[in-house]
């Protein structure tokens, strides 16, 4: 398979006037062109930051990149001038965020966003924007692939006019518009009920598979990835604890937040089986952990997790773990 994007050691921090957070600590994650990859994790672990740095969407300040490097297509995107980031976002890569009503302009037609969505690409490649016409039928076009019906009824209407669920496929048919060779998706189904869910990454699942594209989903509902990844990173307090093949993971986690995650999952097959939480919390990042970041809640934890950080390493073909305990 071509290595369409690799994380190497990505390093960021938040400078802030209480100090500096570690949000993001030594990011190591590939993506083949075509693949899918889930993101999983509770909320505040830096999935989201994670997913804005492919494109360096985090203010700066008070984001700083540490060290490391984005490469897509073998180009680190982290020494790219905005002009040339201007060029990739929404063409090259594509985002879908989890809020489509925070995205989407009260105030205007959905048209006029569509078409300026894709007019702006249109630049940001160097051509001549298109004329409003063809930017509009294309819109249509897009509307019709992500399965709204009537596609000229709602480009004329404004956002506050459509449900939830039709609001992200908005997003989604906007994301398309530059034929992006990697989708990301952040919670793209967060604040939808599960019908529409279930819809929405029905939705996304087949483009992925007709278009050939690469997809990232971002997600704290590890059913949500297993429906629609075929591999998945687990993220701890701004680490990847756990790497897999997703039918692994869930079958049988190596690394003790893994664990936990899973065991938190109410298995509907097994009702005496009741879900069990994790004690404690995402600690600050103003002042992370030493050693192991997850070890204050971890009941494998010894002193050696308490002083020296894992490395991850490959315990099994396709699976990798950063734990001092975990075995095969």
């Amino acid at each position: 398979m071509t290595t369409l994007l690799e994380i190497a050691d990505y390093r960021l921090a938040f400078d802030t006037f209480d100090g500096t957070h570690h949000v993001l600590d030594g990011i190591d994650l590939r993506l083949d062109a075509g693949e899918t990859l889930g993101v999983v994790g509770e909320t505040g672990c830096g999935k989201s930051v994670l997913a804005r740095s492919l494109l360096q969407l985090n203010p700066s300040p008070p984001a700083r990149v540490v060290s490391g490097a984005i490469r897509f297509r073998g180009e680190d995107l982290l020494r790219l001038e905005e002009a040339a980031l201007r060029r990739l976002r929404g063409r090259a890569i594509a985002m879908v965020f989890q809020d489509p009503a925070s995205y989407l302009n009260p105030l205007l037609a959905v048209a006029t966003q569509m078409e300026d969505a894709i007019r702006g690409q249109d630049s940001a490649a160097g051509g001549r924007p298109r004329p409003r016409r063809a930017a509009r039928a294309l819109a249509a076009e897009l509307l019709s692939a992500v399965g709204l019906p009537e596609p000229q009824r709602l480009l004329a209407s404004h956002p506050h006019q459509l449900s939830g669920g039709m609001r992200q496929r908005v997003l989604i048919a906007m994301a398309l518009a530059g034929e992006p060779a990697l989708l990301v998706a952040d919670e793209p189904t967060t604040a939808l009920d599960v019908t529409v869910q279930a819809q929405v990454l029905a939705l996304i699942d087949g483009l992925v598979r007709a278009r050939g594209l690469a997809l990232m989903l971002i997600s704290h509902d590890l059913g949500v990835v297993s429906a629609s990844c075929a591999r998945v990173a687990v993220m701890y307090a701004g680490t990847v604890v756990e790497e897999a093949p997703t039918p692994e993971l869930i079958a049988r986690p190596l690394h003790p937040y893994a664990q936990g995650l899973i065991a938190a999952v109410p298995d509907l097959g097994r009702p005496e089986a009741k879900p069990r939480g994790m004690p404690g919390s995402i600690p600050s990042l103003l002042h992370p952990p030493s050693g192991c970041r997850f070890h204050p809640r971890c009941p494998l934890a010894s002193e050696r997790c308490r002083v020296e950080k894992p490395l991850r390493r490959t315990l099994l073909p396709g699976r990798s773990v950063a734990c001092h305990h975990a075995t095969p």
